[in-house]
């Protein structure tokens, strides 16, 4: 979800720049009938680099097992995937079950990050933060590089871990391909992701409790170029779900790797036809309080799919100020055993939509009922 109000980046060019990006969750979305490829996903050692943990390709759901019978690799301290549960380091089923952190996709310092804050999150009781990553920030080149930014994402990454909170890193902001460009929300991640993944994934493979989200809210796309990449239609080359993928296991990262769909990462109904081939992946709903996103709709657009692999609801929310479609959606995700974190901890109001009224953590009509939902676990 693409914030609606912005800090300063810096220079003032940057602000205009960035207020003029498109939103997100939320318009319509390219629907095709197309086909694509297919795929598969205690713990052992290490992944071999080739990003496939198994033999694949049918359609079939992610695989419970590599070739030789074994549970799939596990990242150190991590979590691994078998059918459609998470387990983690010790064998046993988890539910991931916390609040989204925005500010880092727009501001290389974010907004009021603090020990104190990230205390306060943890205070909800939420075993999981989900970190919202602009990847020009990250890669030196970039129009919008900064220096200090990686070394930022690793104190809130730490400072997280140490609450007692395990880390989610969404590639949300990006830049079309083009390091002179001003990143922001696109339609799919480009070349230049593969390198931010790339780094990503170098840094924290030793790391199991910190994830990878390949890229925050597709759309506007066909299955076959969310999947294989291809013309974005929109002015510039995208990088399917399968390559971002693979670049994280070549790096030797075995952690778990989250995956949204299309029309804003709501959409999972091309999956089975569509699969990104490979171990320890779970993917991304993000519901959104809009007309074909109601509760009636979630089966068939995406619930439907828990069936054979693990969902994570990552973000979801309304923009009224009215917590009964936030509500529904718990309900619903503690029903069949889905993870979930809530957009988000920023004071943003109510078409933010946030969960609190103010950086002491005053939750907000939704943020009371999400407080409330993580307390009962």
């Amino acid at each position: 979800m693409k914030p609606t109000r912005l800090a300063a980046l810096g220079p003032a060019a940057l602000v205009a720049a960035l207020a003029l990006s498109t939103s997100g969750c939320y318009e319509p979305v390219v629907d095709d009938d197309d086909s694509g490829t297919s795929s598969s996903g205690t713990p052992s050692t290490s992944g071999d680099g080739d990003g496939d943990a198994s033999t694949s390709g049918d359609g079939d759901p992610t695989t419970t097992t590599t070739g030789s019978g074994e549970p799939p690799p596990l990242a150190p301290g991590g979590y691994y995937v078998v059918g459609n549960t998470i387990y983690d380091s010790d064998g046993q089923p988890h539910i991931f079950r916390g609040l989204d952190r925005p500010s880092l996709e727009w501001n290389a310092n974010g907004e009021s990050i603090s020990q104190a804050d990230v205390e306060l999150m943890a205070s909800w009781n939420a075993n999981v933060v989900r970190i919202a990553i602009n990847q020009g920030f990250w890669l030196p080149g970039s129009v919008v590089y900064n220096a200090e930014y990686r070394d930022r994402v690793d104190e809130l990454v730490q400072w997280s871990k140490a609450a007692g909170m395990d880390v989610i890193l969404d590639l949300h902001w990006s830049d079309r391909g083009d390091l002179s460009q001003i990143p922001a929300q696109q339609r799919m991640a480009d070349q230049n992701s593969v390198t931010f993944w790339q780094s990503v994934a170098e840094t924290y493979k030793d790391d199991g409790r910190v994830m990878f989200e390949l890229y925050n809210e597709p759309h506007d796309l066909a299955w076959f170029v969310w999947l294989h990449g291809g013309d974005s239609g929109d002015g510039f080359d995208a990088v399917g779900m399968q390559e971002l993928y693979d670049t994280v296991r070549d790096a030797g990262a075995d952690n778990l790797v989250i995956i949204g769909g299309l029309n804003y990462a709501y959409d999972l109904s091309g999956v089975p036809n569509h699969r990104v081939e490979g171990y320890n992946i779970t993917y991304a709903s993000h519901p959104y309080d809009f007309g074909g996103k109601q509760p009636s709709n979630w089966d068939d657009d995406w619930g439907f799919l828990a069936e054979t692999d693990p969902i994570f609801v990552t973000e979801f929310g309304s923009f009224d100020c009215d917590p009964s479609y936030s509500q529904q959606l718990l309900d619903y995700a503690e029903q069949r055993g889905l993870s979930w974190s809530a957009w988000a901890w920023f004071p943003g109001g109510c078409d933010f939509p946030a969960l609190i009224e103010d950086w002491s953590g005053t939750p907000s009509a939704t943020g009371q009922i999400v407080k409330t939902a993580l307390a009962a676990n």
